[in-house]
C-alpha cells in the first residue's frame, strides 16, 4: 500500500530540489512515523515532518507513529507546513 503523502508534498520537494547546495531524499514511504523527507544543507542534516498549513490544526495533528518517532529519536525532527517554514529552517532568504 503507498503511503500518502500531504497536499503540499511535492511543492517543498520542489523547492529542495531548486537549491544547489541541498540535498533531499521523500522518505514519506519508510512508515513507522518516519518524518517525511531528510534533507542535507552545509553539512547538517535535516528530518522533516511535511503537514499541509491550509488544513485546520486538528487536521495536522501527528499520528500515533509519528508521536512515538519524535518523543524517541535523539535528534531533532521539524515540522514545516509551506515553503516559507522550510526556508525559514534553513537561513535562506526567499
Amino acid at each position: 500500500m503507498a503511503k500518502r503523502t500531504d497536499r503540499n508534498h511535492k511543492e517543498i520537494l520542489s523547492i529542495c530540489r531548486s537549491i544547489p547546495q541541498l540535498s533531499v531524499f521523500s522518505t514519506h514511504e519508510v512508515g513507522k512515523g518516519f518524518p517525511d523527507i531528510v534533507i542535507g544543507y552545509k553539512g547538517i542534516n535535516y528530518l522533516i515532518e511535511i503537514k499541509d498549513g491550509d488544513k485546520p490544526a486538528s487536521q495536522r495533528k501527528l499520528t500515533e507513529a509519528e508521536v512515538k518517532f519524535h518523543s524517541t529519536w535523539r535528534g531533532t525532527v521539524h515540522i514545516i507546513t509551506c515553503p516559507d517554514d522550510l526556508l525559514t529552517l534553513l537561513h535562506i532568504s526567499n
